[in-house]
């Protein structure tokens, strides 16, 4: 049997991103002193990591040995060099093209070539690297694809400064924390919501009655009257619902922006060995397939190939806490048809992936 890890494997929300003062998660983490010492010193709060922190890393070939460093850092660095060049497109009436997949690849084409010193091999690899790059600002942006990301727009993201850290006791600490803050009673739960009717005039019973706009229906009957009512239901419920749970339904504006919003499916997968297959320093092992490129449609057969998506493992850190156990990220139509296997399956293809890269 596998030894006895005592902490957590967070399956939902898991870091910290950008923990600096701008961060309200950080403020509230810091006052509720719900933060290893390590995260609360002020110098990690001045790292700017632009989003992708600098964890230790190997990058493993599907030829079965680990990749160069040097080669796997130009590809990345021009990667992010045109990923940061798209922030010049911001509120631009005219960009050159819709999407940030289409801008990214079509600078690619045109830069690849002078790259690698002219080297078929070396120009091929870089290619194969910059696919990776693709997979993984899939997972950061939660998509299928780079191209059904806007190129206008995709600038407004910025990152905060700060090494990204984890709750020692759990994201959920923090829930806890807020509930813990309220008074007695405050969050009622099991209480489904049928209607929301808005813009009315609602009396309470009693003499001294107020008038209030917006009346909270439940599936019990139970009502609720409220001057205000903040919603932060799931979008994919108000793509389902929203006409008959807003009374008046909501302004045409509105139910525009509830259709054309998107969002992706993005995936963990959790390995847990008895023993490490690698180095102790290493936090981060990313998979790159060689005969991958940019320029290359990917193949449509998702039963075959749905785990060469996987963009590699985090390493879940301090081992101490958690055993050695890696952490695997996926996005896109690929995490959705991972959903349709089951943990056996996935476990095999994960296996067979793992025996690839390593040569193992």
């Amino acid at each position: 049997s596998l030894p006895a890890a005592s902490g957590l494997a967070e399956m939902g929300a898991h870091w910290i991103h950008g923990p600096s003062p701008g961060n309200p998660v950080f403020c509230l983490a810091s006052r509720y002193g719900l933060l290893g010492p390590e995260a609360a010193r002020e110098e990690n709060q001045q790292v700017e990591a632009g989003g992708h922190p600098p964890l230790p890393s190997v990058t493993y070939g599907s030829s079965g040995k680990g990749l160069s460093p040097q080669a796997v850092r130009e590809a990345r660095d021009l990667f992010y060099a045109l990923l940061a060049s798209t922030r010049a497109f911001q509120g631009s009436t005219e960009p050159p093209w819709p999407s940030v997949g289409q801008y990214v690849r079509a600078e690619i084409a045109r830069t690849v070539p002078t790259m690698a010193g002219g080297q078929e091999d070396a120009r091929r690899l870089q290619l194969a690297v910059l696919a990776a790059c693709l997979k993984l600002e899939c997972c950061i942006s939660g998509t299928h694809s780079m191209d059904l990301v806007a190129l206008e727009p995709f600038g407004e993201y910025v990152s905060l400064p700060g090494l990204d850290c984890t709750f020692p006791g759990g994201y959920s600490s923090l829930a806890e924390r807020l509930l813990s803050d309220l008074p007695e009673g405050t969050v009622l739960l099991n209480k489904a919501v049928r209607t929301i009717q808005w813009q009315g005039s609602f009396r309470e019973e009693g003499d001294d009655a107020r008038v209030f706009p917006v009346r909270v229906e439940c599936e019990d009957g139970d009502v609720f009257l409220a001057d205000h009512v903040i919603v932060t239901v799931p979008l994919g419920f108000l793509k389902e619902r929203h006409q008959e749970f807003f009374q008046p339904p909501l302004p045409e504006r509105k139910a525009q922006a509830i259709r054309h919003l998107g969002f992706g499916t993005n995936n963990k997968i959790f390995l847990e060995f008895e023993q490490p297959f690698w180095e102790p320093q290493q936090q981060l092992l990313e998979v790159v397939w060689e005969d991958e490129s940019p320029l290359e449609e990917p193949s449509a057969d998702l039963e075959a190939n749905w785990f060469k998506k996987l963009i590699g493992f985090v390493v879940l850190q301090p081992p101490e806490q958690h055993g050695h156990v890696l952490c695997g990220f996926i996005a896109g139509k690929e995490s959705e048809h991972m959903e349709t296997l089951s943990d056996a399956e996935v476990l095999g293809a994960m296996t067979r992936v793992l025996r690839t890269v390593t040569g193992s």
